[in-house]
């Protein structure tokens, strides 16, 4: 019976995964669709001011399969943040995987960094609670086995925190973020009870840690949003 059921399961999922393998990125089509991405996203230092002030993320060179399971997290709301939820809502499958692919390859058209396959080692006290990252994010946290899996170096450190600690958050509408995998890097539960894995000043040097290794993310300033105005 539950050799059964798998098989059903497994039949069932096999054209849904095929469908969502249809769904190809154009960049030059992205090109086109990004109008509401440049005034954030296409602004070098750019900063929110939700939920707290920090900078937008660097997306250009970002792996463009995360970016599409990233807007689908914000268009069902696994991951909860009021404008991006607005963008994400508006777009198709088709838009995202565009968009995606052009970001993607507008990092290469700016130019490739130099990234040594191992980075400098993480500072003493986080050194044991780093290492569990690599298995997802690379072991220099630029290539990623999976590109599904965010790069990580270079980033601007104030997302980066704001990310983790959104992973933390529960029962806030506004606020949060429910990847199993992530939360369960952060939380420990056991026994109806729930304790950080990291304390916040662990969070931050993480945080910057990460933003100072050499990656291939950037924000690539956009002449577009300029000549709208």
């Amino acid at each position: 019976m539950k050799n059964s059921l798998l098989l059903c399961m497994a039949l069932i999922a096999a054209p849904l995964t095929s469908m969502a393998q249809e769904v190809k990125g154009d960049a030059g089509a992205g090109a086109k669709k990004v109008a509401m991405c440049i005034g954030c996203h296409g602004l070098p230092g750019y900063q929110s001011s939700f939920p707290t002030v920090y900078k937008v993320p660097k997306i250009a060179g970002q792996n463009a399969k995360y970016i599409v399971a990233a807007l689908n997290g914000y268009k069902s709301g696994d991951r909860k943040h009021p404008s991006m939820r607005g963008v994400a809502g508006s777009m198709s499958d088709q838009d995202m995987a565009d968009v995606a692919a052009y970001y993607e390859n507008l990092g290469k058209e700016a130019g490739a960094a130099a990234v040594p396959e191992t980075p400098a080692a993480a500072p003493a006290a986080l050194k044991d609670k780093v290492a569990v990252c690599v298995a997802c994010h690379g072991k220099n946290f630029n290539n990623t086995a999976d590109p599904a899996n965010p790069r990580l170096a270079g980033q601007y450190a104030d997302y980066l925190l704001v990310s983790l600690k959104a992973y933390m958050t529960d029962n806030n509408p506004r606020v949060g973020r429910t990847n199993a995998t992530m939360r369960g890097m952060l939380i420990q539960e056991a026994e109806g009870k729930k304790k950080p894995v990291f304390t916040n000043a662990e969070l931050k040097l993480l945080s910057e840690y990460l933003a100072e290794l050499p990656g291939e993310l950037k924000t690539v300033p956009q002449s577009r949003f300029h000549n709208s105005h």
